[in-house]
């Protein structure tokens, strides 16, 4: 007899995991330069950030570039660190960008780099903690009333 496994709404599902993890990053550029200052650049960089994601296979959810700073929601598999993906899409944007554009590399960002070293990055997911909290001290009381084997310390 085959159990029925409810899907869980927004994951994704891979073989053997399934996973819904979420991060807000934000970065900003070298000494808080204002160096995407036309609509040009802005999407310039834009592509770049979904050019990355799908090279480095991870989600890019949503984003805006402003002047200084650059604001991300992404997605990506549980085998990646965090760590891993924000050097992968900093080194590849800025790369790809000052390639384009040397001149502002020069001009604005005498020490070589568009990006400043520090970053911020916080998780998300569909649940609050109060909600998951609830659903785990529920699986007792369903497999009971599923007919289940359950057992409790």
């Amino acid at each position: 007899m085959k159990r029925h496994i409810d899907r869980i709404e927004g994951a994704h599902y891979e073989r053997g995991y399934v996973y819904s993890f979420h991060y807000h990053l934000i970065f900003v550029t070298k000494y808080r330069r204002n160096v995407f200052t036309t609509p040009e650049l802005v999407d310039e960089m834009k592509s770049l950030i979904l050019a990355c994601g799908k090279a480095g296979d991870f989600e890019i959810e949503t984003m805006e570039v402003m002047p200084d700073h650059v604001h991300v929601l992404l997605s990506f598999k549980p085998k990646y660190a965090p760590t891993d993906i924000v050097k992968n899409l900093k080194g590849y944007t800025a790369r790809a960008f000052f390639k384009k554009h040397p001149e502002i590399k020069h001009q604005k960002l005498w020490g070589g780099h568009l990006w400043a070293n520090s970053y911020y990055m916080s998780t998300l997911g569909n649940m609050s903690k109060d909600v998951v909290e609830r659903y785990i001290q529920n699986q007792y009381m369903r497999a009971e009333n599923e007919g289940g084997n359950s057992s409790r310390g």
